[in-house]
């Protein structure tokens, strides 16, 4: 099946908000099975709208908006495509009903214009939203399918899943079309450049099609995106599996998970499949590293707290790193940052933690510790490591890579420690 995915939102053309909806859609879709032939961005204008979808119409029969369902004035979209269609607005009950339930559990009390939001075109179908107040619109006339979601992102995902894929895979099996995919899978680097990276896949390339490649170089490392194109599912699934075996052999200690895996979700997960708590100490980073792991949901269960460090006087009063280490090696050292990892411990009295110090610029930087310079330490086991580094970029990609590379180094001590004994 093909159609058009039209995107509704002046703040799309403005650059004030980014279009993560058409990312979703293109990735889900084209796991379905869907082509996605074009993908366009109007704004709020009913003119605008109507003259996008009736294009699309014609191209292909059969389109996806998102955006103009709310409750405000410019919100038009359906009020657009029940002009192209002919059919009038009419209140449909059930959706009015669901609305006012919404706003009873919420304790607010329901505006008339929302009441707006339960006029759909005749003879569309409403579509359940249990997100949102506005529900997604089905309207098929003959040929012509137009299926109106919400620009609300939690709210479209949701009712893409639930309401929209089923019924596109259902219409595609009526038809009596085979099921035929895009899929793709990611290997996920870390600690390695792209040259680097590509001078091993390089080689295997021929070897992985029909499957393409791409690099995809980030502040966190470099990511392979493999992609099945036009295979029937079980196919796409097997040679995508082979070709991730493959890669994860290849690059080892490397490779630090798959698709959506976070470093800091995989970091967690060895701290607790070892029983073992985590703290950290901070300077440079100022908090980054205790943010990649509260971010990460049931985090508390390893993660205890940590210090930011900034000057050097809190460096001394909580993780007790001497003064003379300071005064002698400076905050920016190897020696440092060893006794911010081993005061964290202390302090916190757990059985693992990291530090991070460094200069992440613009300015502080001396020809022998220049912008960029970063001390990172892990302890683990009773055993400190420590690890200097020179990084590139603004402050603020100094300072992430600077977090990245504090995670990798206490994956790497994780796992190169003897494993723990069975109970």
């Amino acid at each position: 099946m093909k159609l058009e995915v039209i995107t509704i939102g002046t703040e799309l053309l403005l650059g004030h908000a980014l279009d993560t909806n058409a990312i979703d859609l293109g990735t889900t879709l084209a796991a379905a099975g869907i082509e996605i032939t074009r993908r366009t961005s109007v704004a709020d204008r009913p003119a605008a709208v109507a003259d996008a979808v009736r294009g699309a119409l014609e191209r292909t029969g059969a389109v996806l908006t998102t955006g103009g369902l709310g409750p405000t004035k410019d919100d038009l979209t359906k009020q657009a495509v029940a002009g192209l269609f002919g059919r009038p607005l009419v209140l449909h009950e059930a959706v009015l009903r669901h609305i006012e339930e919404r706003f009873r559990r919420f304790g607010r009390t329901m505006t008339p214009s929302n009441r707006i939001q339960a006029e759909l075109p005749q003879g569309a179908v409403a579509l359940s939203n249990p997100r949102g107040t506005a529900p997604g619109i089905w309207l098929e006339d003959g040929e012509r399918l137009v299926i109106m979601l919400p620009g609300v992102p939690v709210e479209m995902r949701g009712l893409l899943a639930e309401e929209v894929l089923p019924r596109l895979v259902a219409r595609m099996a009526r038809a009596g079309e085979e099921t035929r995919v895009v899929r793709s899978r990611t290997v996920r680097l870390t600690g390695m450049p792209e040259s680097a990276v590509g001078e091993k896949v390089g080689p295997l390339e021929d070897g992985l099609a029909p499957l393409t490649v791409a690099y995809l170089p980030s502040i966190p490392g470099v990511d392979l995106r493999l992609t099945a194109w036009d295979l029937p599912p079980a196919e796409a699934d097997r040679r995508l599996g082979e070709a991730v075996d493959r890669l994860r052999r290849e690059f080892g200690i490397r490779c630090y998970g798959l698709d959506t895996d976070d470093l800091a979700g995989v970091v967690l997960d060895l701290l607790r499949a070892r029983g073992l708590r985590l703290a950290v100490a901070e300077s440079c980073t100022g908090g980054m590293l205790g943010e990649r792991l509260t971010a990460i949901p049931g985090s508390s269960d390893v993660f205890v707290g940590g210090v930011i460090a900034y000057a050097d006087d809190v460096k001394v009063a909580l993780l007790d790193v001497p003064r003379a280490t300071l005064q002698t090696h400076g905050a920016v050292s190897e020696a440092t940052v060893r006794a911010m990892a081993e005061g964290a411990c202390v302090r916190f009295g757990v059985e693992c933690a990291m530090a991070v110090t460094g200069i992440a610029g613009p300015a502080g930087g001396t020809p022998e510790k220049p912008v960029g310079t970063v001390w990172l330490a892990a302890r683990h086991g009773g055993e400190t490591r420590a690890l200097g580094r020179k990084f590139l970029g603004e402050r603020d990609e100094i300072r992430a890579r600077s977090a990245q590379a504090a995670l990798d180094l206490l994956r790497h001590a994780l796992l190169e420690a003897r494993p723990p004994r069975s109970q």
